[in-house]
């Protein structure tokens, strides 16, 4: 990313820079999508609502999160790791408690969910 670490954890530890992408959430993806500083919140289908709480930061390395509301208690950490000084690269790491049973129906979507978040993630200016 041609960012420096810095500028991305700035942006990536205050939800409510979200505002500057709100207009690149497809709604027909997502709905009731709302934030404030520490929480995020979508209704993805069929999955329903989703809510992201900010848990610990790590400045300027890491940003960790819990699921309030969701069908399957997870985790999320993204990490921001410095390449130059005006560059870094991004980790996004999902734990989840998934029951063995819903394993094989669970872990696939649950992967595509955090390529989703890695791609979006990669899309966003973090220079402002």
């Amino acid at each position: 990313m041609p960012y420096a670490q810095e500028a991305v954890y700035k942006n990536l530890s205050d939800l409510n820079n979200l505002e500057r992408v709100r207009d690149r959430v497809p709604e027909d993806k997502l709905k009731d999508f709302s934030f404030d500083s520490d929480n995020v919140s979508i209704s993805i289908d069929p999955v329903g609502k989703i809510t992201l709480h900010i848990i610990d930061r790590d400045e300027p390395k890491c940003v960790k999160f819990e699921s309030v509301d969701s069908p399957v208690p997870f985790n999320l950490w993204i990490q921001v790791l410095p390449v130059t000084e005006t560059t870094s690269k991004m980790k996004v790491t999902v734990q989840a408690d998934i029951p063995f049973m819903l394993k094989g129906m669970v872990s696939g979507p649950l992967q595509d969910g955090v390529e989703k978040v890695a791609d979006a993630l990669a899309l966003i200016d973090y220079s402002l």
